[in-house]
Order: C-alpha cells, then structure tokens, then sequence
C-alpha cells in the first residue's frame, strides 16, 4: 500500500495526560549515560533551581512517539511499521520537563513526500501540559521503504 498523501496536514487527538515520574526520569538519564545529579537527585536538582528531577532533553521522546502512533496506526495513511526507518529526530525545547509534569501530545503530519516506491513522512508533535503550558516540539521523520525495497 502506498503512503497517502491525504494525510498532510491531518492533526491527530492528543495523547491522554502522562505522568512524568521521578523513577522514569532516573532510568532514561541512565539508560542514555546522563550522569548530571539533576537527573537522579532530588536535592541537587532543587539547589540547580528545578522543582524536582529534571529529565534529560531526549525524554520527550517517550511522550512524543506516543502521539506518533496514532499516525502510524491510522490505516488511512499506510504507513507499514515493519518497512519503516527512523531517519531524523530533532527536538525543540520550551522548558525542561521535570517530574511531577503531566504532559500531553498530538501529532501533526507536515509531509509526505515519494521516494521511489516509498516515501518519506515527516510529522511535528507538540508538548504541552495539561494546562496548555508549551514544553517541547520534536519534528520525525519516517522513511517507509516502498514494497520492492
């Protein structure tokens, strides 16, 4: 099935409210090797002027491929996840995320475009909290290779 371009454009439902707790922001700073005390202790975070563990800027993927999947699971795009290559990931931070945030997302797709018999789908998801606060923006691109490749 090929990508449709139908969905440029196309704003999906946000995500529901996901809790940003401090056990998850420890495991992603050592999952990713970052080792600033901000990220684990509460105490150094505080005195760093943040009201609780901050994450580490890439944690916003774990809210954004949440929004991401309603893109990818939409039957009316085309997108075959099995043929996909996450080709770029660029984050645009408003704030820092810190424990305690509730943070939602919806996805936007800004492009498809062809590439042979596949294409390559970029899509803007932005973060917020619940009460509309702007925290971060991550523009993806996806490369769907085509049936043949």
């Amino acid at each position: 099935m090929a990508i449709s371009a139908d969905v440029v454009g196309r704003t999906y439902p946000s995500i529901p409210p996901y809790l940003v707790g401090r056990e998850k922001i420890r495991e992603f700073a050592s999952a990713v090797h970052a080792t600033d005390a901000a990220h684990h202790d509460i105490a150094a975070a505080r005195a760093a002027g943040y009201a609780d563990l901050v994450a580490p800027p890439t944690f916003a993927i774990i809210v954004s491929q949440r929004a991401d999947a309603a893109l990818v699971n939409d039957p009316e795009a085309g997108i075959d996840f099995s043929r996909v290559v996450h080709a770029d990931q660029r984050f645009t931070h408003h704030r820092p995320v810190v424990a305690g945030d509730e943070l939602t997302a919806a996805v936007t797709v800004d492009n498809v475009r062809p590439l042979g018999s596949g294409a390559m789908v970029t899509s803007r998801v932005e973060i917020t909290t619940v009460s509309g606060e702007k925290v971060a923006t991550t523009v993806s691109s996806l490369l769907v290779r085509g049936e043949d490749q």
